[in-house]
C-alpha cells in the first residue's frame, strides 16, 4: 500500500498535521504505537500564537467549547517574574485552556471527519528510502507488515524513533540539578479559597494559580482545573539518587512541596481520577541537527525538547506542523516550487533555538543563591518598563517569528493581523478567510491571480492595510506591496508557476 504522508505518532503535533494535509487533498496515514489514549495529564492548555493560528482553521471554538475569538492573558510570568501584560496595546500572549487529552481527542475527532486513517496499536520498527518513496516496517496487532508514502513525518516525541532510524544527531544538555514532582490532588479550604483557584497557604500568603513560587529552597506551582481538584509540582535544586517514576507516593510529593514552601498544604488523592504523581529527575535541552532527511521530516519534540516553563511546547510544535503542511501538500499537488521543502528547516530551526535559549535562561532565574536573587531583582526593574515587557512577551509567545521574503514591506514575513474586512461576501475576519488551509491573497484592486486560482483565494477588500497582501496558509505574510511590484516572483517563490 502506498499514501501520501505517512505520520508517525497520534499526539497533538501528528493529528495537527493530518487535518492540515487532509484539508489540501492529501492522503495521510497515522500510526501511534499506543493503543489507547494516554490517560497521565500533560500540558494543560495552549499559550501563544498557536491559539490564533487554529482560529484559522475554524478550531478555537471547538477546543475552546464556546464562540468568542481567542482570549489574551491579562498577565504572565517569565522565570518566576511577574508580566504586567494588560497595559500593552497588543498584548501577544493569547491562551486557551484544555487538557491535553482532551485536545488530542477533538483533534482526532477532526481528523476522522476529513476521513484521515488513524491506526492504533502501530509502531514503526525501521524505515528505508529512494529518490521516490519512503518504506516503514510496522509492528501493528496482527502482525508487521510495510507501509510506502511519498513523504513520511516523525512526530513521535522527545525519544523519536524516527529520528534515530535517520541518524540524526541531538545535541544539547541534560540538567540533572534538581528534582521535579508532580501530581493532581484534591485541596481542600481553608487553603483552598472557594471559588478563585488561589491558595492561601498558612506563613506563606496567598498563591495565585497559574504562577510559580521560587524559593530559595525550589520552585511550587499549581493550577485548578475543576473546583478542588488542582494539579500542583514542587522542583528542588539539587541532585537526587532518587530514578524518574510514573508510580511515586503522594506523601513524597507532599514532603516536597513542604520543603520548597517552608509551609504544609495538606492534598488528598482525588475520588475518581488519577492523582497522576509523578517524579522527575531532570529536564532536557536538546535540538535535532537537521529537520530533514531526504523524504523524512521532523517536527515537535522529535525535533526539539526543552523545560516546560512558561508552556511553550505545543506552540512551538503545533507551528512547525502549520509550517510544513502546506508546503508537503503542495510538494504532492505538483505546485511546489524549487526549494520550497527546504524553507521548513530553515525557517523552523532558528524558532527551536530561540524556545531553548529562553526556557534555560526562566531556569536559571528560578535557581537559588543570592546572586540569583540580585540578577531577579535587577530583570525585575527592567520589567517595569514596558518596551521590555513586550519583548519578552512576543519571545514566549513566538510573535517574534519573521520569515525571510522579497519585499521591503514591514508586514512580510510576519504573522498576518486578525483585522476586519468588508468582502463581497460580507464582513470577514481575516481568521475567516483562512478556514481552508489555502494561501489568500487580498486586493483593493482585483488582479487575477496569475493563473493559480486552482490554489489561491483572491479576496476584494478595500480594507487591505496594503494594496497587495499575500498570505501563506500557515498564516504569515509572503508579500505586500504595491500591484506589479515584485508580485509575480513572490507567487512563483512561494506557490509556484501558472497552472
Amino acid at each position: 500500500m502506498t499514501t501520501d504522508v505517512l505520520i508517525i505518532g497520534g499526539g497533538p503535533n501528528g493529528l495537527l498535521l493530518a487535518c492540515e494535509l487532509a484539508l489540501a487533498g492529501v492522503r495521510p496515514v497515522v500510526l501511534e504505537r499506543l493503543s489507547e489514549r494516554a490517560g497521565m495529564p500533560k500540558a494543560n492548555g495552549l499559550v501563544g500564537r498557536i491559539v490564533q493560528a487554529l482560529d484559522h482553521r475554524g478550531l478555537h471554538e471547538r477546543l475552546s467549547g464556546g464562540d468568542r475569538p481567542p482570549m489574551r492573558m491579562p498577565g504572565f510570568q517569565f522565570g518566576a517574574l511577574p508580566l504586567a501584560l494588560s497595559a500593552l496595546e497588543d498584548n501577544p500572549m493569547y491562551v486557551l485552556p484544555i487538557p491535553q487529552r482532551r485536545l488530542e481527542e477533538l483533534l482526532e475527532q477532526r481528523a476522522s471527519e476529513l476521513g484521515v486513517r488513524i491506526r492504533r496499536g502501530h509502531a514503526l520498527t525501521a524505515l528505508s528510502q529512494t529518490a521516490e518513496l519512503v518504506t516503514a516496517e510496522v509492528k501493528g496487532p496482527e502482525g508487521r507488515y510495510e507501509l510506502t508514502a511519498r513523504f513520511l513525518v516523525g512526530a513521535d516525541g522527545g525519544r523519536s524513533t524516527v529520528r534515530k532510524h535517520c541518524g540524526i544527531a541531538f545535541p544539547g544538555i541534560t540538567d540533572r540539578g534538581f528534582v521535579g514532582r508532580s501530581g493532581q490532588v484534591v485541596i481542600d479550604p481553608p487553603v483552598a479559597v472557594p471559588g478563585t483557584g488561589e491558595l492561601e497557604v498558612p506563613g506563606v500568603g496567598r498563591l495565585r494559580p497559574a504562577t510559580f513560587t521560587r524559593t530559595e529552597n525550589g520552585m511550587f506551582a499549581f493550577g485548578m482545573f475543576q473546583p478542588g481538584l488542582y494539579r500542583v509540582s514542587a522542583h528542588e535544586w539539587a541532585p537526587t539518587a532518587l530514578e524518574d517514576s510514573i508510580s511515586m507516593p503522594l506523601e513524597e510529593l507532599r514532603d516536597a512541596v513542604r520543603r520548597v514552601l517552608g509551609a504544609e498544604v495538606p492534598m488528598r488523592a482525588p475520588d475518581g481520577e488519577p492523582a497522576a504523581l509523578r517524579r522527575s529527575t531532570g529536564t532536557n535541552s536538546r535540538q535535532a541537527e537537521r529537520y530533514r532527511d531526504g523524504r523524512v521530516f521532523l517536527v515537535g519534540d522529535a525535533a526539539h525538547v526543552h523545560a516546560g516553563i512558561g508552556g511553550p511546547g505545543l506552540n512551538l510544535g503545533m507551528q512547525d506542523v502549520l509550517n510544513l503542511g502546506w508546503k508537503l501538500a503542495a510538494a504532492i499537488n505538483g505546485w511546489a516550487p524549487e526549494g520550497l521543502l527546504d524553507t521548513y528547516e530553515s525557517e523552523r530551526h532558528p524558532v527551536g533555538a530561540r524556545v531553548i535559549m529562553h526556557t534555560r535562561a526562566q531556569l536559571a532565574l528560578t535557581s537559588p543563591g543570592a546572586n540569583i536573587t540580585a540578577l531577579r531583582e535587577l530583570l525585575g526593574e527592567l520589567l517595569t518598563d514596558a518596551g521590555n515587557v513586550r519583548h519578552i512577551a512576543e519571545l514566549m509567545a513566538g510573535a517574534d517569528v519573521r520569515y525571510g521574503g522579497d519585499s521591503t514591506h514591514p508586514m512580510t514575513g510576519r504573522w498576518m493581523p486578525d483585522l476586519p474586512l468588508n468582502t463581497v461576501t460580507g464582513p470577514k475576519r481575516v481568521a475567516e478567510l483562512m478556514r481552508g488551509a489555502r494561501p489568500v491573497l487580498l486586493t483593493r484592486t482585483d488582479p487575477v491571480a496569475k493563473g493559480r486560482t486552482d490554489r489561491i483565494d483572491v479576496i476584494v477588500t478595500a480594507d487591505a492595510p496594503a494594496e497587495t497582501v499575500l498570505i501563506r496558509p500557515d498564516g504569515y505574510v509572503a508579500w505586500a506591496g504595491q500591484n506589479g511590484d515584485g508580485l509575480e516572483h513572490a507567487l512563483r517563490t512561494w506557490f509556484g508557476c501558472p497552472a
